[in-house]
């Protein structure tokens, strides 16, 4: 513990790893936000514009974060998916059980050396999105850093939204959908690998997400023209990959509708 005491007194980092004598836990530091302009104008440009998806999960106090992702947590372990442990909350920080290793740390190997298994490890988040979803639940900023995998066993982290508050849960649940494509579509080594995430995500998830995630891509398939005449311009990592997902998801629920 006197490890533990001294990493909290100490640290400094936003999340900080911490081995004990027994165990390795998580140091994750929450500090007041600013002003979140952005989000603001996000959240008045989805409530004018009656265009729910947009819109980004309540802006909270420090108090209010940490709540939140306690809250997470214990939803998604009652449903019986793996989460960590909470360990310890202070005022301004959780410590948290280590789960294993992320699956983009997974993936980071595998890149030059086995194409196939790098692949496969986005279409098993894409299934266990698709598992998430038929619980009833979804994840909110879905992304291979954010998923575990120990011994064949899927986990999640990061629970610092909670769309489904803002907007109908399938549209909540056909956005996490959306977002883990910008991964997967912009990753994948292999030109099948995102119709085989896609359809895993497919067999697992409820109908209505399916159905929500064919209403929302008109809009995001709106902005594709302006997208690629910024990318003769600057070839920005964030437009690639708003790219890639949407021209593949746009086709994949053209031909799945």
């Amino acid at each position: 513990m006197k490890a533990l005491l001294v990493a909290l007194a100490t640290g400094r980092g936003r999340v900080e790893r911490c081995d004990l004598k027994d165990r390795m836990v998580w140091i994750k530091r929450y500090r007041r936000p600013g002003p979140r302009l952005g989000l603001r104008a996000q959240a008045f440009v989805a409530r004018i514009g009656g265009i729910p998806v947009l819109s980004p999960s309540p802006l909270l106090d420090v108090e209010g974060m940490i709540e939140r992702e306690v809250r997470q947590i214990a939803i998604f372990s009652a449903a019986g998916f793996k989460t960590p442990d909470v360990i310890y909350r202070g005022p301004k920080v959780l410590v948290l059980s280590h789960l294993g290793l992320p699956i983009s740390k997974h993936m980071g190997p595998l890149r030059d050396s086995d194409a196939d298994a790098h692949d496969q490890l986005l279409v098993r988040c894409a299934a266990e999105l698709g598992r998430l979803h038929r619980a009833g639940l979804c994840h909110g900023r879905p992304h291979p850093r954010d998923f575990i995998l120990e011994d064949g066993e899927f986990g999640f982290l990061d629970f610092e939204e909670v769309p489904a508050s803002v907007m109908p849960l399938a549209t909540a649940q056909a956005r996490d959908l959306w977002l883990l494509f910008l991964q997967v579509a912009s990753r994948a080594l292999q030109p099948q690998t995102p119709a085989a995430a896609f359809a895993a995500w497919k067999r697992a998830a409820p109908v209505e997400a399916t159905r929500a995630l064919c209403e929302i891509m008109p809009l995001f398939i709106r902005f594709l023209p302006l997208a690629r005449l910024l990318l003769r311009i600057r070839q920005g990592n964030d437009i690639i990959r708003f790219v890639a997902a949407t021209d593949y998801l746009a086709g994949a629920t053209q031909s799945h509708s």
